[in-house]
């Protein structure tokens, strides 16, 4: 039997206010455990909560941001369980009506096809605390630090098939939220986790079929691993004349594989109910306006201009649009005021993101600066240098040896052009070397790339490459 795969993600994103949802403590990351809790958040008797209205304000730019409908009115319920690191027996969330309504996004395939994706609902809740099991043994730790942040829980309908899917849409909700500013989403901090509900059903097969829900995954490749294993178990359960349960699973990447970790909860069994304390949630047209009146071009925006107006690729344009900061180098007119947009795009999304990536740096951080990097390729366009040896000068440039033209001069890399002096090297290799140069004037066209590597040999890679292939063909004529 055929199969089909059925996928919906809930992505919870904490949202990068100074203070937490409910409450006036901090919410920094990386304090000593339970420093950063207070009386709110811990639910002692005679505090009340009072809603952050920072955390409203973000909530409202993300649901613009996917073309959502914000609610005028929403409420926060109490969904109450129990757990050890959740003090008060309840999380403040939203249940019937939440602050962003029904949006989309639209992801890319891996064939370059688009796929516009369902967004059901996206509300507000605080987190919970976080249980410690690694530095004990044979006990749990809590820390209560986490209690109260912000959370905005991102709901998407089951529209995606594939886990390739589920991690582009993934990666696309990753680079809006942090694109409009709303969360740092560092995934290893636990700022931007996802649950994946998979299921599987006959192919043409209308109705949903039962569900399991992969809890608390925390990087992108865990996520398509975990979602893989899952189709995979669930496909084996049936076909070996079981059925699937519905229920939480947990992925372990040490073993690749999801295992079991509770009954999953039906809405009914979490009780939700108003919560008494905090009074309806109104938002008018004034409060949205001041929201979202600086929200920056977006990246499919974005994406779609550089195609348009700058003639990248769509591949391209993509890679430069993955991050704003990335964008915002690409755009910064220090660079694109010294150097043409094609060269500075392949180079961005070549040789500065290789050195980012090998140093584990954010462009941010870059060594090379836009204006910098501007001048290394200005003297490409110009013919001082060649496209190889610009990378030895942009090596240079990253170790903090210098600026490119002082590096240029240092290191004597200025580009050979005198057309006679090369042409004597090249009738110098070829006189040195008769036997290669009847093998190529008798088909075997391969041995080409030997006179040009010996040419580029001879001159220290200084010769104009484009120079040095014509006059070798010139001269291979016989």
């Amino acid at each position: 039997m055929q199969w089909e795969t059925v996928i919906g993600l809930e992505i919870h994103t904490q949202l990068a206010t100074k203070s937490k949802i409910f409450s006036g403590a901090p919410t920094a990351f990386g304090a000593d455990p339970n420093t950063q809790a207070c009386a709110v958040d811990l639910g002692l008797p005679g505090v009340l909560p009072v809603l952050n209205r920072e955390a409203v304000r973000l909530a409202v730019r993300f649901g613009k941001a996917i073309d959502a409908e914000i609610a005028e009115h929403s409420i926060f319920a109490r969904k109450n369980y129990f757990y050890p690191d959740l003090p008060k027996g309840y999380q403040i969330s939203q249940y019937e009506l939440p602050v962003v309504g029904k949006g989309r996004v639209e992801i890319l395939l891996g064939d370059g096809a688009a796929k516009e994706i369902g967004v059901t609902r996206a509300h507000l809740e605080e987190d919970a605390g976080k249980s410690l099991h690694e530095d004990f043994h044979g006990l749990t730790g809590i820390d209560l630090n986490r209690a109260g942040t912000p959370l905005l829980e991102i709901v998407s309908e089951p529209d995606m098939r594939s886990a390739a899917e589920a991690v582009a849409y993934a990666k696309k909700i990753h680079q809006i939220v942090r694109w409009i500013g709303i969360s740092d989403g560092n995934m290893q901090e636990g700022s931007f986790r996802v649950d994946a509900n998979v299921s599987v059903r006959p192919k043409g097969e209308e109705r949903l079929a039962t569900r399991t829900e992969i809890k608390n995954i925390n990087s992108f490749r865990f996520l398509e691993k975990a979602i893989r294993f899952e189709i995979e178990r669930q496909i084996d359960v049936i076909e070996g004349g079981g059925r699937v349960v519905q229920e939480t699973r947990l992925y372990d990447p040490d073993k690749d594989e999801t295992r079991p970790m509770r009954t999953k909860e039906e809405a009914n069994d979490y009780r939700y109910f108003p919560d008494p304390d905090l009074l309806p949630l109104s938002i008018d047209d004034d409060f949205i306006e001041q929201a979202t009146r600086d929200l920056p071009e977006l990246p499919d925006e974005m994406r779609d201009r550089f195609v348009q107006s700058v003639g990248l690729s769509q591949y391209v344009a993509s890679l430069l649009t993955a991050s704003r900061g990335v964008a915002e180098f690409f755009e910064n007119p220090e660079l694109t005021g010294r150097c043409g947009p094609q060269l500075a795009a392949n180079w961005i999304t070549g040789e500065l993101a290789g050195a980012l990536n090998r140093s584990g740096l954010e462009i941010g951080e870059s060594p090379v600066s836009a204006a910098q990097l501007g001048d290394l390729l200005s003297r490409i366009e110009d013919g001082t240098i060649h496209g190889n040896i610009a990378k030895q000068v942009f090596e240079a440039m990253w170790n903090g040896e210098g600026e490119a033209d002082a590096i240029i001069a240092a290191k004597g890399l200025k580009q050979l052009t005198d057309v006679s002096e090369i042409e004597w090297i090249v009738d110098e290799i070829l006189a040195a070397n008769p036997t290669q140069v009847e093998q190529y004037r008798n088909g075997k066209e391969k041995v080409f790339g030997f006179f040009v590597g010996q040419v580029m040999k001879a001159t220290k890679g200084k010769a104009n490459p484009q120079q040095v292939n014509a006059l070798l063909k010139e001269r291979l004529k016989g």
